[in-house]
């Protein structure tokens, strides 16, 4: 996915990812429509057939539970491509699945505690994230943002592979996990 600070056209570029409805029978998430599962636009109020689910009403989902409920527009400030790659692995994985893939990386690379504290892993973005996240920015510059983006994707299809061995259905969409979401 195309990496971005700029929300509406992340929203946009996984929308056309997702593409239109689709009912995969290997897909536990059911019915789907812009890439939001039935289940997620029900809990957002949506009551009709998914094949009519509104494309704004997706919008609006992707902008509130998947950007500004995790704090991903908090991470842009400092590193927008890391931010891109939280929202779009949130989608796809959850939000606090992407939160904790951060915070695992973070303290993977911080030099054994020398460029600053570890930070607990508890898949939330607050406070202390968000400074381990500025001092490494800090310490390693742009070229340690691509190392982060890279840690993180790293960390996400080893995630694809194991959700691939652990039910064998999902070697259906590993393909294209791999192929649309890495990288």
């Amino acid at each position: 996915m195309p990496k971005s600070h700029d929300i509406d056209m992340m929203i946009d570029k996984v929308i056309e990812l997702e593409g239109d409805y689709s009912d995969h029978p290997a897909d536990r998430g059911g019915p789907t429509r812009w890439g939001v599962t039935e289940a997620v636009a029900r809990a957002h109020g949506y009551a009709g057939d998914m094949r009519h689910f509104p494309r704004d009403e997706a919008v609006a989902i992707y902008r509130r539970k998947y950007w500004l409920l995790p704090g991903f527009d908090r991470i842009a400030v400092h590193a927008p491509d890391i931010a891109a790659e939280l929202f779009d692995t949130g989608i796809n994985m959850g939000t606090a699945t992407a939160s904790g893939f951060l915070q695992r990386a973070l303290n993977a690379l911080n030099r054994n505690g020398r460029d600053y504290e570890n930070i607990s892993v508890d898949r939330i973005i607050g406070g202390k994230t968000l400074s381990a996240l500025e001092a490494f920015v800090r310490k390693r510059g742009a070229r340690g943002e691509t190392v982060l983006l890279k840690a993180l994707e790293a960390l996400q299809g080893s995630r694809y592979i194991e959700l691939a061995e652990k039910r064998p259905a999902n070697q259906a969409f590993l393909y294209g996990w791999i192929a649309n979401r890495i990288g």
